[in-house]
């Protein structure tokens, strides 16, 4: 399955504990998709066309009316790559 950078990136996120909130407007349309990861920070590339794409694929989704996390099927679809975390040897 052929998934973008920004997807993948934000898949990553999702897979290490973050998850995504929807931004709605006063009529209950969604403007925008926001990723945090597990530290609370947001993600830029996760953005509501990266959502939908990801949505309509089922590799995210929300339960009970709570914020949209990855799937089975999302776990699956990742390619591996390192840890983004650098470790300091001789330090």
């Amino acid at each position: 399955m052929n998934i973008s950078k920004p997807q993948q990136r934000t898949l990553h996120a999702l897979a290490q504990g973050g998850a995504i909130t929807l931004v709605r407007d006063d009529l209950g349309g969604v403007v925008a998709a926001e990723c945090f990861n597990r530290d609370g920070w947001l993600l830029s590339d996760c953005n509501l066309v990266v959502f939908r794409a990801l949505k309509k694929r089922r590799l995210i989704a929300s339960r009970d009316g709570g914020p949209y996390r990855i799937t089975r099927a999302g776990l699956l679809s990742l390619r591996s790559q390192l840890d983004n975390r650098v470790t300091m040897k001789g330090w």
